[in-house]
Parts: structure tokens; sequence; C-alpha cells
């Protein structure tokens, strides 16, 4: 088995070269550490006006996303050079190296997420939409509560909260419901065939016209849209405000107030109505049109098919059971 010689005078002198090296480098260190205090100061400073600038716009959520950005932006910049400034044989360009192999490791390790964030920051520079929008994405409908770099919260009228990857509200279709001031309604009412459409058309206005909120300007207007198998149906159309608490309000005193405007001035309002026959084909006068009660009328002529059919099947039973 052989002995590992072990040399005092060696070790003690790598620990004193060591120690040397780090004293070499104090002042580097020193100066390092300044470097990042300045930086880090100027990212604070430049933080906090891009934050002020975008709020001076309106702009809530895009000061605070735009402020962290700029911040660890220009920290991360101040840190890589404090290293270059402790270790000279680390040139920037060995860090810029460096960090773009890490980026395309991180890029593919985090997709998801630089995708959702790539994504927001788009969000936030052209605002499509803003903080307190009503808004469809994704089969889901409500109030934009917050815009982060990751997700959109959505504040749904039943009171939920759902969360949007900020990806899937950027590459699919988003309708903004509030995008404009006014937001116009329709409904279509079925009139009597025999009514007279142009008096049903413009009680129907005059009656939309008093609702509270339904705009003056444009005024509400009637179209007729089909000749129905059981009604004449006329489409109603009339514009309030954007949000959804008007637009539904609304739209339930509009419906009221043409039901009541119409049925007190005589106007038929039918519904679909259907008369179902049924023929018992079993009896044994099945076939004997004299005797026929229901399904195909009284008289003489040609038995139909079916009775026939269920006829001879009557007969060939009892031939076979005799």
């Amino acid at each position: 088995m052989e002995e590992i010689d072990a040399e005092p005078q060696m070790i003690f002198d790598k620990i004193d070269a060591w120690v040397d090296g780090l004293f070499k480098l104090l002042p580097n260190i020193a100066v390092a550490v300044v470097v990042i205090v300045l930086f880090w100061l100027l990212a604070r400073g430049l933080s906090a006006l891009v934050r002020r600038s975008a709020r001076n716009r309106d702009r809530t959520s895009l000061a605070e996303v735009g402020g962290a950005l700029v911040k660890w932006a220009i920290v991360i910049i101040g840190i890589m050079l404090a290293v270059t400034i402790v270790a000279p044989t680390v040139t920037p360009g060995d860090l810029i190296a460096g960090l773009g192999v890490s980026s395309v490791a991180i890029g593919f390790a985090f997709k998801d997420i630089l995708q959702n964030m790539l994504a927001g920051i788009l969000i936030l520079l052209r605002q499509p939409f803003a903080v307190g929008d009503q808004i469809v994405s994704g089969g889901h409908e409500g109030t934009v509560e917050k815009i982060e770099t990751r997700a959109t919260f959505v504040k749904t009228y039943d009171g939920c909260r759902v969360v949007i990857p900020n990806s899937d509200i950027y590459t699919d279709s988003v309708i903004v419901r509030t995008a404009f001031e006014e937001r116009r309604s329709q409904y279509d009412i079925g009139v009597g065939c025999n009514d007279d459409w142009t008096e049903a058309r413009r009680l129907i206005q005059e009656a939309c016209a008093t609702v509270e909120g339904v705009s003056a300007d444009p005024a509400p207007e009637t179209i007729p849209i089909e000749l129905g198998d059981f009604a004449n149906v006329i489409r109603l159309r009339w514009w309030t405000k954007s949000d959804r608490a008007s637009q539904i309000h609304v739209f339930g005193e509009v419906l009221q107030a043409v039901y009541k405007k119409l049925d007190s001035a005589g106007i038929d309002m039918p519904y679909p109505t259907q008369v179902h026959l049924f023929h018992d084909q079993t009896e044994e006068h099945d076939g004997n049109r004299s005797m026929q009660r229901e399904g195909w009328p009284a008289g003489t002529g040609e038995v139909p098919k079916q009775a026939r059919i269920v006829d001879g099947f009557k007969k060939s039973e009892a031939n076979s059971s005799s």
C-alpha cells in the first residue's frame, strides 16, 4: 500500500499565494463594488423615470413592466462590467458569447414563459386593450384587471378570475367590447301575418326610444327580415353604452317596453304551433277508408301502402297460426 506523502509546506505556500492574489485584487474588487452600486443607482433612477413617463400617459401596467425591465437590464450590464474589472482576463466579448450560449439554453428550457413574456411586452406597447376594458378571449368574457408579462387577469361578470396566458391573447382573436363608447344591440320580433307591418314597425321604434339608456343618435331602427311560416319577422336595432351592465339592463327594458306597446295596440305576436296526428294501424278495420277514424280522410280509393303491408302481415300471421 502506497503512502501519501503530505508536504505541509506546499499547502501553506498555496494558501499564501491565494491570500497574496486576494490582496492584489482588493483594489479591483473595491472598484467593482463601486461600479455595481453606481449602476444600481442608475437603474433605479431610469426605472423611476420610465414609470413616471408611462403613468403620465395613463399606462400603469406598462409603467410597472417597463420600469422593471430597464432596471434589471442596467443591473446586469453593471455586473458584467464588474466581472471584467475583477478578472481582467475575462473580456466583455467572452461574457457576451457566454451569455449568448446561455440564452439559447434558457430559451429552450423556458420557451413558454419567454413566449408569454414577449407577448405581454407587445400587448403593453401596442395596447389593443387596457385595464378596465371588457374583452372576450378564448371563450372567456369579463373586465381586464391587470396585464402582466406572463398573463392577463380577467374578472368575469359572475365574479370569477380568469388568468389567460399572453401568448394566447396575442395569437388569437380578441373582442374588445368597450373599445368604443357605444355598442349596438338587436332582437328579432315576430308579428302576425295579417297585421300592418308599417304600423308594427312604428310602434316598436317608439317603444324602444322611450327606454332610458337607448341612444337617440343613432336612433332605433327596424328592418323587415323574414316572411316566416307563422309570423313576419322584424329586426329591432338600437345603441347603448358599450359596458356590459348598461347593455344587458337596457336590453331587458327594451323587450318589456316593446311587448307592452304591441300588446296594447292589438298587434299579434304569434308563436309556433304544431298538430300531431297519430294513426293506430293495429285495429281490424285498418285499411277500410270508410271506417277510418284519423290519419287518412274517410272515403273510397286505394288503400294506402302502409295499411296494405300491415293488413297483409296480419293475414299471413293468421294463416300460419291455423
